[in-house]
This record gives C-alpha cells, structure tokens and sequence, in this order.
C-alpha cells in the first residue's frame, strides 16, 4: 500500500470538526449574520404578488417574447437584492397577461413591493398635432398627442450617471443595444429639425429637437432629476428596464406549506436514512464499511457547511437533491469495495487489492457521476424556481462525493488499514 497521507487524514478532520460547529445553528449565528441558514417559499412563507401586464402598445407577434422579457428582468432585480429562492412566472386569465411573484421569509408585502422596486418603463414617441374643436371664441383648439415608437426600455444595454458640465444637473446616460442602436438612428434620421419626445412611466421627461441622425446608439435622458432619482433610475435601468409597463393587482401574504414540523421530520427522516445506510455499509463490509461510513459522514458535515456558508437557499426539493447524492457518494465506496473482491480472487494482497479496486472502479465512478452533473448542470440553467434548488443541492453534492468516496475513503484506507487488513 502507498505512503498513508497522514495529513491528509488530519486536514479533513480538522475541517469537519469546524464544518460541524459552523452547521450547528448556536455556534455562529449569534455572532455573524452569514452564518444564517437561507430556507425557501415551502419551508418559511412569504409575499404573493400579482402584476398585470399592459401589453396594449406591443404588437401580437411581439407579445410572447415581451412578457418572457419581462419575467427575466423581474427575476434578475429580484436576484438583485438577495430574496432567497424567489418564483417569478407568467399566468393568463382570458386575454389578460399577469407575471406572479412569490417571495421566500418576505412577510411584510410593502417591504416585498420595495425589493421589486417601481422598474422605470422608457419609450421614445413622435409629437404629433390633433384637432379637437373649436373655443367659445371660434379659434381652433389644437392638443399635441404622441405616437409611441418601437424603441423602448427593452434595448437599453446599460445606463449610467453624468452630471452636467455647465449646470451640474445630473442626467443619465443610455448605452442601446445593436438591435436598439438601428431603431435609434433610423428614428433620429426621420426626424431631423423636428423633436422626438422621451417618455418614462408614461410620463414626459424631455422633447428635443433633433439636430442631426445620430449613430452608436447612446441617448441622455436630461429631467428633472435629483441625484438621488437619477442614481436610482440607473441602478433600476441596468438591472433591467420593462419591455412592458406592469401593474400591482393583488398582493397577499402566504403561509409556509411545509411549516417548521414538517421541515423537522423531513430532516429527522434523511439523518435515520443515512444513519441506516451507514450501519449497512459497516455490518456488510465490516471493517471497510466503518471507513466508508466515516467517510460519509465527513461528507454530510462539510456539505451542509458548503451550502450554508454559500448561502445556498434550501427548499423541500434542494434538501431532496442533497439526500439522493449521499446515496451516490456510497454507491462509489461499493463500486470499489466490489472491484476489491476480485483482485483479491486474482492472488494479490489485500493493500494491492484495496488499490487496484479504487483505480478500476474509478472509470465506472466517474462516468456515472458526470452524466448527473451534465443533468444538474442542465436541469441549473433552463428551469427555474423550486427545480433550479434542487439542481443546485444536486451538482454540489455530486461533486462533493467524489471527492469524498475516492480522495477521503482511500485515504482513510491507507492511514488505518495494515497491509494484511
């Protein structure tokens, strides 16, 4: 058998003792904020908020990608100020297009309504003149109207806060995308000697007279801003301005559907599984199976440690994905432990065996636990919500298994086993 990696051995012990005070809730969470666990919508409740969509001004073609547009840029300022494991989906009632957000430990709806935040809606429109009638007077009584044009909030890249250099106003600077970019110019150029009128939350901030078409895609927006407006509109901008104006019609708090029972019974449910799979292990490998047990419960503490110190959101599902990895990562210690068997049938030693096993087994190892992180990895970036949990409790602890069936399970091995183990 090789050098037996002593250090190795003390290293990871000395981080599951640590991993272990981190995950017990008294040791640091009195202390520091981070320490805290992060739970979801299912397991503490939260805000439920409904939004109509105004979709009257998009064309029907348009509309699908509108409001998907939409969904992500709510999720993106959702993610934007921290709410844990938020859903944000898409809903139709007859004709009417409504987005709902749900907000995990967010009790307090007005306190939900401000981590959304009011998304500035942004169009340019073209001025035009309308006659309404005539006064007591016999004059004709003219009232400018404005046509919305297709260059809206939706292909603005970035934005970012200048300041006036004669007047010091603040006033905020619009990169457009190249989509955007096309419209704008295009626009500029038809209206040459004639204003363009700039409206945001369909209320008009300025209405310049274009002097010439203007290229590269950037425009100031120059209101009647504070400092404090204009920084808040840029932060609202880049993290994602409506394709759509949306409107609050129905908010609600909603109660956990799991509450704190049914969370403790599920955890007492997944340590009996993994105490149960440990005795397994012990009784049908004996000496084997103790450090494979070991190994998977050094495993357990510095995964949960992973997840809290990350603050990775656990949710019924998310804690669903971390129990199906504890039973790969002792899939990968039988996998060996067999591979072991027949070496041993072949005439080597117990030590070459014990080797041998490992380094047969890892190719079957390896192939099986990369096609699950392919799947989390898959299951990660196209879904969302309660699935995108449990993708991410999947992937870590997939990760984490290898690590701990091959790296600590033979160093375990090597340290504590003589050579005719």
């Amino acid at each position: 058998m090789k050098p037996r990696p002593i250090f190795l051995v003390v290293l990871v012990l000395v981080l599951t003792v640590l991993a272990g005070l981190f995950i017990y809730p008294e040791t640091f969470d009195k202390y520091y904020k981070f320490a805290n666990w992060k739970l979801g919508l299912d397991l503490v409740g939260g805000s439920h908020l409904v939004y109509e969509v105004d979709l009257s001004s998009v064309a029907s073609s348009d509309r699908d990608s509108v409001v998907n547009g939409l969904r992500d840029v709510i999720e993106r300022r959702v993610n934007l100020f921290g709410v844990s494991e938020p859903q944000v989906y898409l809903s139709k009632a007859g004709n009417a297009h409504r987005l709902v957000v749900e907000l995990a430990g967010i009790k307090d709806v007005k306190a939900a309504i401000e981590q959304i935040g009011a998304t500035p809606f942004l169009y340019f429109a073209i001025p035009q003149q309308g006659l309404t009638g005539e006064t007591e007077a016999g004059e004709v009584r003219q009232l400018t109207t404005y046509r919305q044009t297709e260059l809206t909030g939706r292909y603005i890249s970035s934005a970012k806060l200048e300041f006036d250099p004669t007047t010091g106003a603040p006033q905020i600077s619009l990169v457009f995308n190249n989509e955007g970019a096309d419209i704008f110019e295009t626009l500029t150029e038809q209206q040459v000697g004639k204003p363009l009128a700039i409206f945001l939350d369909n209320q008009l901030i300025q209405e310049p007279i274009v002097q010439e078409k203007i290229s590269g895609g950037r425009a100031q927006i120059t209101g009647r801003f504070t400092v404090k407006e204009a920084k808040q509109l840029v932060e609202r901008f880049n993290a994602g301005a409506l394709p759509a104006p949306i409107k609050l019609i129905n908010q609600q708090t909603i109660g956990a559907s799991l509450g704190g029972d049914s969370l403790q019974k599920t955890v007492w449910a997944g340590i009996i599984g993994t105490l149960i799979v440990m005795a397994f292990m012990t009784l049908y490998y004996r000496g084997l199976g103790l450090v494979a047990a070991l190994a998977l419960l050094i495993y357990t503490l510095l995964t949960l440690a992973i997840f809290k110190l990350f603050g990775v959101t656990m949710t019924l599902a998310g804690i669903a994905g971390f129990i199906l990895s504890i039973g790969m990562a002792v899939d990968a210690n039988i996998l060996a432990f067999e591979r072991r068997k027949e070496e041993l049938r072949k005439g080597l030693s117990k030590a070459t065996a014990m080797e041998e096993g490992f380094r047969r087994a890892w190719p079957s190892i390896r192939d099986s636990n990369v096609t699950t992180i392919i799947t989390a990895l898959v299951l990660y970036y196209v879904t969302t919500g309660f699935v995108r949990g449990f993708a991410l409790t999947l992937l870590i602890g997939v990760l984490m298994s290898m690590f701990s069936a091959i790296t600590v399970s033979r160093a375990l091995l090597r340290t504590f086993l003589r050579n005719n183990a």
